[in-house]
């Protein structure tokens, strides 16, 4: 159901559908959304008495005004959610440059399996230091006051969930697609 030009028929397959620039908006967002998780002041706060990032450990006596701050990274479970959060975010780097990449050159399709391939990867990576952090949070730090997960752990999980559907974006294939586009 191709046009026809002077009785001959052209058929013009692109590889590139709307599938896959939603896609990269979706790996965009997550890159984003990490880079807000990695920043944030705020994966665990306890009554406005208690601060935790990936970096800081703050808290508030009751009596003072003054906050009292020290360098989070000092148990091995700390080190290791930063060290997974921040390796799935390089994956979502590199696999953000690709696609973008991919969008410049002629042959686009044969990108699109790694793109797919290292979104998955960044995946499991931040779902393992997501898993993680809470578990080990719970266990060793003893909070004797109401205490929530904040929003910077909550990017960090919106970013693992636009790498997941960038991933499944970019396994689609156009072929089966091309009819619609």
């Amino acid at each position: 159901m191709s046009p026809s030009v002077s009785g001959t028929e052209e058929v013009r397959v692109s590889a590139l559908t709307p599938l896959k620039l939603v896609g990269l908006v979706c790996v965009f967002l997550a890159l984003c959304l990490d880079i807000g998780a990695v920043l944030s002041p705020a994966w665990v706060t306890a009554d406005g008495q208690y601060y935790l990032s990936l970096w800081m450990s703050c808290w508030k006596p009751a009596s003072s005004a003054k906050w009292f701050c020290n360098f989070a990274l000092n148990t091995d479970w700390q080190i290791a959610t930063l060290a997974l959060l921040l390796g799935g975010a390089s994956l979502i780097v590199l696999a953000f440059l690709m696609a973008l990449i991919s969008l410049c050159i002629s042959s686009r399709g044969r990108c699109y399996k790694p793109v797919a391939v290292i979104l998955f990867s960044a995946v499991v990576l931040q779902v393992c230091s997501l898993i993680l952090f809470p578990i080990k949070f719970i266990e060793t730090v003893r909070l004797r006051m109401y205490h929530e997960f904040n929003w910077g752990y909550g990017l960090a999980w919106g970013s693992t969930i636009f790498s997941f559907g960038g991933a499944i974006l970019y396994c689609l294939n156009p072929k089966n697609y091309e009819d619609y586009y």
